[in-house]
């Protein structure tokens, strides 16, 4: 089993090549043992079940509790009962459905009633019963009405985590998110192996947090209803060990009641949706342009007129229009100044420094629900243009989060995990993508676009934010919308040794009831920052001040 497979009791423990002979060798004379007798045992039961009647009993699968990273239930089996009838020993059917009613009255009269006339030998009238139901039912002392105990998959968070944790099946089988990965990574082996029982499965512990979830997803319920969005998605992932804290998609779904779940909205947004990043991507640009040294802090590029390539012109929004440093490219969110910088490093140069950012590749985690990113097969110059200031390029944010954090990070590429890891652990799988040095300079321009440019929404006092904002028209019939936005912005905190990314994205936001803009800073920004200032002191970072309570600038 791979590292990344869910550990279980009695599997995963070493030993030297001649224990793990024997072992093999006894597992298989007791494999073979007990196969004989399991299928005489089966043999047995079936003769049994034919001669008494009992009960058909459905497979009970066994699922391991899933805990957040501090041991909090997020997922755990509960015992439940389903209510049976058996049609030859029952009484008259009409009264039967009117006794039986009388606890469960939405029980259909006409389907039950004539269930109960059928011939056949069994049937299932109700599964989940509670334990107030089964004993009303009970007591109405029925003939030919019996319970049949049955496990059920519990979420004491509803919808919490609800992409993250995914759904099982009736039969205790995963269909969906991190419980289904579980079911290909180790457990469907110990199923099918007749060892999946519930006293030998150890609880999985992932690297949520379970408060930090609840924080990320109020705040992100809380702006869908101040900018009237159709969607909201968000990230809090440790820079440091890839770990992702907190994962939240909306609209989402009750768990303990998924009716929704495969509503077209109800996707999770964050690792299977794919969108173009706007603004927030042009951090990417600038790191590759000082990551190759065709330019340096002080470079100045010249954002003077608009960029003409054909019949297309790329001009800045709310634009200077003169010669800009390149702290002014990034705090301008200049599209020229951006598309410009892509261009003197050429189509493969750019191509090449996206795909080793991690942001072209489907990405692997635990969970099934994966985008694949969409960029042009024929990448012209003018796809290069456009890429660079974030339109062109649909990739998943998760993947944007990563990448992100590489820029924060000293240039290490972490891959994003549901898994518990430390810092050794990260470091031994990540890549050095870019500089060190590159990084400070990234760290500095971050902090210095929430001090003076788009992300001034996004500060909490004490914390030292950075972040980049991005706003990108969205395509309808196919072409970009001047109306229909996705916003997002991309944060780093403390930024002084960056230890967390968060990522909000906004789908359509409005102006809020009071009126104000409706470009990133206006929304995703604030957004970023209620995130930050309640999820902080729960992931231990406290605040600090300088003089004049501003942050102290980590970059040269």
């Amino acid at each position: 089993m791979s590292e990344a497979a869910i550990h279980l009791e009695g599997l995963g423990k070493k030993g030297g090549g001649r224990t793990r002979g024997r072992v093999a060798m006894m597992m298989g004379l007791f494999v073979a043992v007990y196969a004989v007798m399991g299928g005489r045992i089966v043999q047995l039961a079936v003769q049994k079940s034919e001669i008494t009647g009992s009960i058909p009993r459905a497979a009970q699968m066994a699922r391991p509790d899933i805990l957040d990273r501090n041991g909090q239930v997020l997922a755990t089996d509960i015992r439940t009962a389903s209510l049976f009838a058996e049609p030859h020993r029952a009484g008259d059917p009409d009264e039967v459905v009117e006794k039986l009613r009388t606890v469960l009255p939405d029980l259909s009269y006409e389907s039950t009633r004539r269930r109960l006339k059928s011939s056949a030998k069994y049937i299932r009238l109700r599964r989940d019963l509670t334990p107030r139901q089964q004993a009303a039912i009970h007591d109405l002392g029925l003939a030919g009405i019996k319970f049949e105990p049955e496990k059920k998959r519990f979420y004491p968070g509803g919808a919490t985590a609800a992409h993250v944790l995914g759904l099982t099946s009736a039969d205790g089988r995963g269909i969906a998110g991190f419980e289904k990965w579980l079911d290909g990574n180790g457990l469907e082996q110990l199923r099918s192996a007749g060892l999946a029982k519930a006293e030998s499965l150890e609880p999985v512990r992932t690297s949520l947090d379970l408060r930090v979830q609840h924080v990320l997803r109020d705040a992100l319920n809380h702006a869908m209803e101040r900018y009237r969005c159709i969607g909201a998605a968000g990230v809090v992932l440790d820079a440091l060990t890839g770990e992702i804290v907190a994962l939240s998609s909306l609209p989402d779904y009750d768990l303990n009641d998924p009716h929704d779940q495969q509503a077209p909205d109800r996707l999770n947004r964050m690792t299977s949706g794919v969108y173009e990043m706007g603004s927030s991507f042009k951090a990417l640009t600038l790191a590759m342009a000082l990551d190759s040294g065709i330019v340096h802090m002080g470079s100045i590029i010249d954002a003077s007129q608009k960029l003409r390539v054909g019949r297309h012109a790329i001009g800045d929004f709310h634009g200077k229009y003169r010669p800009l440093t390149l702290p002014e490219v990034f705090v301008y969110s200049s599209n020229i100044g951006t598309a410009k910088l892509a261009d003197q490093l050429g189509i493969d140069h750019h191509r090449g420094f996206l795909k080793k950012m991690g942001v072209m590749d489907e990405m692997e985690l635990e969970l099934p629900e994966i985008g694949k990113p969409q960029y042009p097969k024929d990448w012209k110059r003018i796809n290069s243009l456009t890429i660079a200031f974030g339109h062109g390029l649909s990739t998943t944010p998760l993947q944007t989060a990563a990448a992100a954090a590489a820029l924060m990070n000293g240039g290490r590429l972490i891959k994003p995990t549901f898994r518990r890891q430390s810092i050794d652990e990260a470091l031994r799988d990540a890549k050095q993508v870019i500089k060190p040095e590159t990084s400070a300079n990234m760290r500095y321009l971050f902090r210095l676009n929430v001090e003076k440019g788009s992300g001034k929404r996004a500060e909490v006092p004490g914390y030292h934010v950075g972040g980049k904002t991005g706003t990108a028209e969205k395509v309808v019939n196919g072409r970009y919308s001047k109306t229909k936005r996705y916003n997002d912005f991309l944060a780093a905190f403390p930024i002084e040794n960056p230890r967390y990314i968060v990522f909000v994205t906004l789908d359509e936001p409005k102006a809020p009831p009071e009126g104000g803009g409706v470009t990133a800073g206006s929304n995703a920004a604030p957004t970023v920052g209620e995130i930050i200032r309640r999820a902080a002191p729960l992931l231990g970072v406290e605040p600090e001040f300088g003089p004049e309570n501003e942050a102290f600038l980590a970059a040269d």
